[in-house]
């Protein structure tokens, strides 16, 4: 363990304070924090590299980005140093400004996203998006059980859903884009679907009450999340008890133009990295595994995950 006068020295210098600051709230590229704290790349890079060396952050590599976020495993000393130290200098301007910035830039994040999908609304169906395939969404198909609730999570139009609800008790749609919204509930109205509802919501805050669905599916929601884990415990908080999550989405690659191409925000996910957050968030019977493999270009794979939430004993 490192003494607690090298950690007090790397806090002694601001811009080092400010970017810890900014990190204990947020997981953030070296580009966000360039326009959160208004400084240039080189300064922030500097500073982020004394911050790795102190092992004070950590970074994740995503394609060919570096995000960068406070070390989950700092020992408690090293915490309450960080701790007390942005609090002595919270009430600072420079601190007051770089809140404001990270909430427009965290807002600058989802409206990359939610402008995408307005601006494809009513056409998911007839363009290519990455990771649909229907070999893939039949392998998903198989878990499902008729006449049971099911919570369609980052459904856009609810291509899915449309087809689920014809066996299914209750199926709700939840999407952040309002677009995708008014065009699935006037598709559901068409179809003539009475148990099929489309809600505005974000997937990492569900307008769900607690343990009201026996299926929470996520079909190629979760890289578009800013946290993964957090829809996935949204997943589990509205689950019934023996309730089942199905998630259907991308397995890592490294096809970075899918960011602007489709306003992905994750590259994929590894099957120990899905099958791990299952767990955490409480889920039993985990499985992970390939359904598809797209044979152009560039050759993405499809993971099919599941588990189930067990009734407290």
């Amino acid at each position: 363990m490192k003494p607690a006068w090298d950690t007090l020295k790397v806090l002694a210098e601001p811009t080092r304070l400010r970017i810890l600051a900014l990190l204990r709230q947020e997981e953030l590229s070296v580009a966000e924090l360039q326009e959160a704290l208004e400084m240039s790349q080189s300064r922030i890079s500097s500073q982020l590299s004394v911050l790795r060396q102190a092992n004070l952050v950590i970074d994740r590599r995503d394609g060919k980005k570096s995000f960068y976020s406070l070390r989950s495993s700092l020992g408690s000393s090293e915490s309450q140093l960080i701790a007390a130290a942005i609090q002595a200098v919270a009430d600072s301007a420079e601190l007051q400004e770089d809140t404001r910035n990270l909430e427009r830039v965290i807002q600058k994040r989802r409206k990359v996203a939610e402008e995408y999908f307005d601006l494809i609304a009513g056409r998911l169906g007839k363009n290519y998006c990455p990771g649909r395939s229907w070999e893939g969404i039949g392998h998903m198909l198989l878990h499902l059980l008729p006449r049971v609730t099911v919570a369609d999570l980052g459904a856009g139009e609810g291509m899915i859903s449309q087809l689920i609800a014809r066996q299914a008790e209750q199926v709700y749609c939840i999407d952040r884009a309002s677009k995708m919204v008014e065009v699935g509930k006037k598709l559901a109205k068409a179809n003539q679907l009475e148990n099929l509802e489309y809600l505005l919501g974000d997937i990492e805050d569900v307008p769900l009450e607690d343990e009201t669905v026996d299926i929470a599916l996520l079909s190629q929601a979760l890289h578009h999340a800013d946290h993964p884990e957090k829809a996935i415990d949204e997943a589990f908080r509205i689950l019934k008890p023996n309730g089942r999550i199905v998630i259907l989405d991308l397995k890592a690659h490294t096809f970075e133009k899918a960011r602007e191409l489709y306003a992905d925000t994750w590259l994929g996910f590894s099957e120990g990295k899905l099958h791990s957050w299952l767990k955490d968030s409480g889920f039993e019977n985990v499985s992970v595994s390939i359904v598809s493999k797209e044979r152009q270009e560039p050759g993405f794979e499809t993971l099919l995950a599941t588990g189930i939430k067990r009734a407290a004993s």
